[in-house]
């Protein structure tokens, strides 16, 4: 169901997301006066208080400046204050003027802000919100507090939520939306033009609902233009669309995506046994998959998703999401240590191989990390599937072999040249080898995690690249003792 209440345009927000132009048309200035005072004012030097954002102004003055001032830069500068001052900024904002900035915070700050300020104008807001922004704010919270705000809503707001709560994190139940109108499949269209009637009359405008069935059972979608167009007596069961839908359980990127496939503003969220329990927006969708997108690249650069803008995070909290990850790649590269050291023996007799360790080691893990961010992309966009495993490894390693033979034969002339021919043979092949196997494990151990119910964002180009640089000193360190005998 699509509705749009009437009356004033609302403010957008979160799940509102437009552009705002200006009623003023542009074009050339009529009178030359307001040509010569915006030439004046383009030489005038700017108020200093003009320009510096409200969270380094004394209280007094932020108090006589926010009226002024437009709500998306209110947000940035609210965003980039320490926490402190944010709860007093905001406790001086009118209530409907921060009930539209909060929607616009995010749950990381908007959780901070509720836990910050006890007063009923900010409990209000924050329970007027939807239940799904509810959920997030509160996920973002410490269970003591959470659960205390959570007893503070109002009973209904309170089940709502807490039905939200009951299901999965990063489910597709935990984004869905409430239901505000279901049409029944055995009801004629006459029936179903009364009730769309009794809602336009009070300012919704309406151009398709979900039909369900005794049990509530989804049926499918039904547009308004069928149902107008439809035989009076026609039951709703039989000119409902078998549209697409998703499960409670479903991941939530999965549910977004599919959401974003479809034609449809919406998408119906039913439960295991079918049942109608709430619609997945468009808005809602793409603030997922831009989620799943931050998440991706945090995890990709070796480290976890921060949750909360950069400027709204402590230095603690951003050490903390990255710790875990550099330890785990520090046990990892003791591997490289245990390898320099078996073939330390090699390393004496002939120093010179020395010299061209971090040429490799920098190579395989750059072209691991290509390998696993092309695959992860893919993986992501649904390009490719685990049905695709042999293919993508095969085509992988082919990229790598045309890469390594293209490096190989660029510096076998000039180390040649530096350091005699069978070490530029040692070189270029380890280079051939080691492109192969990085381009390859880039590849499969993707696929292989997306196999086991791993995030393959998880398998992060430094882990790759850790991995590639101990079997890669191997191989190249195999391939000397062949060719040179050391």
């Amino acid at each position: 169901m699509r509705v749009a209440v009437g009356g004033h345009p609302p403010v957008p927000s979160r799940h509102q997301q437009g552009r705002i132009t200006s009623h003023h048309p542009a074009g050339r200035v009529l009178d030359p006066r307001a040509g010569q005072s915006r030439d004046r004012a383009a030489t005038e030097p700017e108020d200093p208080l003009e320009t510096t954002p409200i969270g380094r102004l004394p209280l007094h003055t932020i108090s006589e400046r926010l009226p002024e001032i437009p709500d998306a830069t209110l947000v940035t500068d609210l965003i980039r204050m320490d926490r402190t001052r944010r709860a007093v900024v905001f406790r001086l904002l009118p209530k409907d003027r921060a009930a539209r900035v909060f929607d616009r915070l995010g749950p990381g700050i908007g959780s901070e802000l509720v836990a910050d300020l006890s007063d009923g104008p900010v409990r209000e807001v924050f329970s007027e919100l939807a239940p799904d922004d509810r959920t997030a704010i509160l996920d973002e919270m410490p269970a003591g507090v959470a659960n205390r705000i959570l007893q503070e809503l109002p009973e209904a707001h309170r089940a709502d939520t807490m039905r939200l709560l009951g299901y999965p994190k990063e489910s597709a139940g935990r984004r869905m939306s409430p239901l505000d109108l279901i049409l029944r499949a055995d009801a004629t269209a006459a029936e179903a033009l009364d009730t769309l009637r009794d809602r336009a009359a009070g300012g919704a405008r309406i151009t398709d609902a979900p039909v369900v069935d005794a049990t509530r059972r989804y049926r499918g979608m039904i547009p308004l233009s069928s149902i107008v167009a439809a035989d009076p007596d026609a039951r709703l069961g039989e000119l409902a669309l078998d549209d697409i839908c998703v499960h409670t359980h479903d991941d939530q990127e999965d549910a977004a995506n599919a959401v974003m496939d479809s034609s449809a503003d919406l998408v119906p969220v039913v439960d295991a046994e079918g049942r109608l329990v709430g619609m997945l927006t468009e808005p809602d969708a793409r603030a997922v998959l831009h989620l799943e997108s931050d998440e991706d690249a945090a995890l990709a650069g070796g480290s976890a998703p921060l949750r909360r803008p950069y400027l709204a995070t402590s230095v603690i909290r951003l050490a903390s999401k990255r710790i875990v990850w550099l330890l785990v790649l520090l046990v990892a590269a003791s591997l490289t240590v245990g390898v320099l050291d078996a073939f330390e023996e090699s390393l004496q007799s002939m120093v010179v191989l020395s010299l061209f360790i971090p040429l490799l080691i920098g190579t395989g893990g750059n072209t691991g990390a290509q390998a696993v961010t092309t695959v992860v992309r893919a993986l992501s966009t649904h390009d490719i599937t685990f049905s695709d495993f042999f293919r993508v490894a095969f085509t992988e390693l082919r990229t790598g072999l045309l890469l390594g033979a293209a490096l190989g034969l660029c510096t076998l002339v000039p180390v040649t040249l530096f350091a005699g021919f069978e070490v530029a043979l040692v070189l270029a092949i380890s280079l051939v080898g080691i492109c192969v196997l990085a381009a390859t494990a880039g590849a499969v151990v993707p696929l292989l995690a997306t196999k086991v119910g791993i995030d393959p964002a998880v398998v992060s180009a430094p882990f790759i690249t850790t991995l590639v640089d101990a079997s890669g000193l191997v191989l190249y360190f195999l391939v000397a003792r062949a060719i040179l005998g050391v």
